[in-house]
């Protein structure tokens, strides 16, 4: 891992939200108004995970689904996706207009879809990693849930099915701690949500599961 020493410790968080009516669209076991029920959920319990850190300053909720509204309820940030053309050149543009206002950010890029994710795991995981630009592989061991890169250095998105792969040939280093379980485990089919409800789902994934 490449250290990098930097005064400035605060990040921007920009999490990218699709259309929910084209999110989600294994969980099969669900009928379409559920599963937009349920990728709203996803993104208001990550959301909440992000502003609680210490560590974060800002967050950036970049969509064009009026639905995502909630996520500025609870104070995240809207910021329409112009380019309207994708995963990547939705991070790429709410890269841009972040680091318009402010050229040194910092910027984490989080996937939308991880309801078990908590405050402290997402902190921790800041505090530890060192390096200038560096990810988190998610649970199946091939996709990224977070890609980091601090003030000064590119974000260079790539997510995907390959995303693992492809950022690490794009030099950022894998975070390999333990305990990043919640932080890994990304939600698109019925035993990642089976899986992600064992660990422990946020209250609006509860609440859409009417778990409580």
């Amino acid at each position: 891992m490449t250290s990098f020493d930097v005064d400035r410790r605060t990040w921007t968080i920009i999490i990218p939200v699709k259309q929910f009516s084209r999110a989600k669209s294994r969980l099969v076991d669900f009928t379409p108004d559920r599963r937009r029920e349920l990728a709203l959920a996803f993104a208001l319990d990550t959301v909440v995970a992000a502003l609680g850190s210490s560590l974060v300053d800002r967050v950036v909720v970049v969509t064009n689904d009026p639905a995502a509204r909630p996520c500025a309820d609870l104070g995240a940030e809207l910021l329409d996706d112009r380019p309207d053309a994708g995963l990547n050149p939705a991070l790429v543009h709410a890269t841009q207009v972040v680091r318009s206002d402010d050229p040194d950010a910092s910027i984490a890029a989080l996937s939308a879809d991880l309801p078990a994710l908590t405050t402290l795991e997402l902190t921790t995981v800041f505090e530890l990693m060192r390096s200038a630009y560096w990810f988190v592989g998610d649970a199946a061991g091939t996709g990224t849930t977070l890609l980091a890169a601090r003030g000064g250095h590119r974000l260079g998105p790539s997510f995907g099915p390959d995303s693992y792969a492809e950022h690490r040939a794009l030099g950022a280093d894998v975070a390999t701690l333990d305990g990043l379980a919640r932080l890994r485990r990304d939600v698109d089919t019925q035993a990642d949500l089976e899986d992600a409800v064992r660990l422990g789902v946020g209250r609006h994934t509860r609440a859409a599961l009417s778990l409580d």
